[in-house]
C-alpha cells in the first residue's frame, strides 16, 4: 500500500519535462479515516477542489501554451494524490506536444481518474468507479478569475487565550442552556497545519456552516487554532474538523470548507458536508 513516506515529498527529484502519467502517486484515504473513527462509509459528502497555476505544454508547432486548471475530485475516490507528485506530473507536460487544449484536458481527466481509483494494495488492477471534473482556463479568460473572501461571521474578532496547538476536540461545545437551533456561517483565517511528511507549514482559511444548537464560538476558534502544530494533509485536516464538530456538537447539518494557500503552483480546497449540495465555485481568496 502506498504511504506518504514512499512519495517524493522531502526528497530531491528530477523534473521530467516529457509527459509521464506514472509520476502520479496515489495515497489511500482509508488509513487516516480509520484514525478519526470512520470504519465504513463516511457521514459526509464533498470534494477536493484543486487549482493548478503552473500548467504549460507545446502546440503542434512547438509553441508553448499556458493555462490555469481547476480540478474537482470527489471525496468518494478511495485515494488522494500526493501534491508533489501532482506537480511533477503537471511539469511533465512542459516539453510535450499536444494537438490542442482539449487533448491536454482529456489526458488530465483520464490519468487523474485512474490514479484516484487505483488499487494501491497490489491485489488487483485499477477499476475506476467514477471520474473527476477538469476545467482549463486559457489566457484570454484569466481576468475573469476573481478574488473572493469566504462569507460568514469571522471568529478571528474574538480576543481568546490560545494554549493548545495540537487538535483538542474537547474545546468544542454548544452554548449551555440554549435549546433553540440556529443556522450560522462562521469563518477563520487562523487555520494552520503542517505537511504530514516534510513538516512545512500549510496556511488556510476555513468556513463552518451548520444548523443545530449554537456552538460556543470561543471554543471553536481555540479548537481551530489547536491544529497549528499538527501534521496532516489538507484533506485529512478538514475531515478531522468535520468529525470532531459532528461528534462533539451534534449539529443537524454541517459543512466544513477550507481553502489553503498554494505551494508549488497548487492549492487544495477540501469541502465536506453532511448532506449533498452544489459545490462552491472554485474562487481563490486573496492569500491564494
Amino acid at each position: 500500500m502506498n504511504t506518504p513516506e514512499q512519495s517524493q515529498l522531502g526528497k530531491s527529484s528530477a523534473y521530467v519535462d516529457q509527459y509521464d502519467a506514472s509520476l502520479l502517486f496515489p495515497i489511500p484515504r482509508k488509513g487516516k479515516r480509520e484514525e478519526i473513527g470512520i470504519a465504513g462509509a463516511p457521514p459526509f459528502f464533498g470534494a477536493d477542489l484543486w487549482t493548478a497555476f503552473e500548467l504549460s505544454w507545446l502546440g503542434p508547432k512547438g509553441k508553448p501554451h499556458v493555462a490555469l486548471a481547476h480540478f474537482t475530485i470527489p471525496c468518494e475516490a478511495p485515494n488522494i494524490i500526493e501534491s508533489k507528485s501532482f506537480k511533477l506530473y503537471l511539469n511533465s507536460f512542459n516539453n510535450s506536444r499536444f494537438a490542442d487544449a482539449d487533448e491536454v484536458k482529456n489526458l488530465l481527466r483520464t490519468d487523474l481518474t485512474e490514479a484516484l481509483w487505483r488499487d494501491t494494495s497490489g491485489s488487483g488492477a485499477a477499476v475506476p468507479a467514477g471520474s473527476i471534473g477538469v476545467k482549463l482556463v486559457l489566457p484570454e479568460l484569466f481576468d475573469r478569475e476573481p478574488i473572493y473572501e469566504m462569507d460568514g461571521l469571522s471568529l478571528d474578532r474574538l480576543d481568546v487565550e490560545c494554549t493548545r496547538y495540537t487538535p483538542a476536540p474537547e474545546l468544542l461545545r454548544v452554548v449551555p442552556d440554549e435549546e433553540s437551533p440556529v443556522s450560522e456561517v462562521l469563518t477563520s483565517n487562523l487555520l494552520k497545519s503542517n505537511c504530514l511528511v516534510t513538516g512545512q507549514p500549510d496556511w488556510g482559511s476555513v468556513q463552518i456552516s451548520y444548523t443545530g444548537l449554537p456552538i460556543d464560538q470561543e471554543g471553536l476558534l481555540q479548537y481551530l487554532v489547536s491544529f497549528r502544530n499538527h501534521n496532516e494533509f489538507h484533506e485529512q485536516c478538514v475531515e478531522r474538523i468535520f468529525m470532531d464538530i459532528w461528534r462533539q456538537c451534534k449539529p443537524q447539518k454541517l459543512t466544513v470548507y477550507a481553502r489553503y494557500t498554494r505551494r508549488g503552483g497548487l492549492d487544495i480546497n477540501p469541502l465536506r458536508t453532511s448532506a449533498p449540495q452544489a459545490l462552491p465555485v472554485n474562487t481563490r481568496t486573496a492569500r491564494q
